[in-house]
C-alpha cells in the first residue's frame, strides 16, 4: 500500500499559530510603547538638565562680572539663543566669546518639528511665580509644554 504524504500545515495548525502570534503581539505592543515613552522622558530629563545648567552658568558668570549685564537686569540670559550665541568676556577682550550651550536641544515631546528648538520650550522669567510661569525679559527656567504626565505621575510641565 502506497500512501501519499502531503507537505504543509493543516488549517488547525495555521489557526493555532496565528492565535499564538496574536497573543504575543498584544503583549509586545504595550511594552514597546512604554519603552519609547521612557526613552522620550529620558531625553526630556537630559535636555532640561543641560539647559538649566547653562542658565546657571550664565548667571554665575554675570554674578562674577565676567559678562556685561545691563543695569537693573537679573543676570539671567535674555533668551535661550543667547546661551548658544555666546557673550563677550568682560575681563578679557582678547579672549573668545563665552558659550554656554553648543545647541539648544528640542523638547522631545514637541509634535511640531518645524519650530526652532528654542520655541519648543516654555520659559519662565525671574520675576514670575513657579505656580504660574510666564515669559519676561530674561530666562530663569524652562519647562516642557507637553500635555500629560510622565510614567512617574508628575506632569511634564512640572519637571
Amino acid at each position: 500500500m502506497i500512501t501519499s504524504r502531503r507537505a504543509g500545515f493543516s488549517l488547525i495548525e495555521l489557526l493555532a499559530a496565528a492565535a499564538i502570534l496574536g497573543i504575543l503581539a498584544t503583549v509586545a505592543v504595550p511594552v514597546v510603547q512604554t519603552t519609547m515613552r521612557r526613552e522620550k522622558e529620558h531625553d526630556l530629563r537630559v535636555a532640561l538638565r543641560d539647559i538649566r545648567q547653562a542658565i546657571d552658568a550664565y548667571k554665575a558668570a554675570a554674578t562674577a562680572k565676567r559678562i556685561v549685564v545691563a543695569s537693573g537686569a537679573s543676570g539671567y540670559p535674555p533668551s535661550l539663543d543667547e546661551l548658544v550665541r555666546g557673550v563677550e568676556d568682560a575681563n578679557n577682550s582678547s579672549a573668545p566669546r563665552q558659550y554656554f550651550l553648543r545647541r539648544i536641544p528640542r523638547d522631545p515631546f514637541s509634535a511640531n518639528k518645524s519650530l526652532p528648538a528654542a520655541d519648543t520650550w516654555g520659559v519662565r522669567s525671574f520675576d514670575s511665580p513657579p505656580q504660574n510661569p510666564r515669559a519676561g525679559s530674561d530666562v530663569f527656567d524652562v519647562y516642557s509644554k507637553a500635555q500629560g504626565a510622565g510614567l512617574n505621575g508628575v506632569p511634564y510641565g512640572e519637571w
